[in-house]
């Protein structure tokens, strides 16, 4: 939540005759020109702690990039042994779905995007 978004919300909140108090921070209370204050800076302070952890990331994914990372699940071949067992499997129709899954140690989900690869 935006710093914005989280005055946004105290101010709406407030036209309605609610107020702000924190349990734990006794110097938090919008009731005060001073506990106003107080949450403000938290709330600022908040914000640019997101911007900063969003910046870092976006720079650690470029220098990866640059290295020749690729983010992801890797790509899975057709010719994996264990896609060409799920799709044998599936063609046997008095094997149940959730028992290849358990033979195979896969989930439902990877069942089915192995019967989707090379389609």
């Amino acid at each position: 939540m935006s710093r914005k978004n989280l005055i946004e919300i105290v101010a709406e909140l407030k036209g309605r005759g609610v107020v702000f108090r924190s349990i734990n921070d006794c110097w938090i209370d919008t009731t005060t020109a001073s506990g106003e204050m107080v949450f403000n800076i938290f709330a600022m302070f908040a914000q640019v702690e997101r911007r900063l952890i969003q910046e870092k990331t976006q720079a650690d994914l470029k220098a990866a990039c640059a290295r020749g990372k690729k983010g992801g699940r890797p790509k899975i071949s057709p010719d994996d042994p264990k896609v060409q067992m799920a799709r044998k499997m599936s063609e046997n129709l008095s094997i149940s779905v959730g028992e290849i899954c358990s033979t195979l140690k896969i989930s439902r989900a990877t069942y089915y995007r192995f019967l989707k690869i090379g389609e």
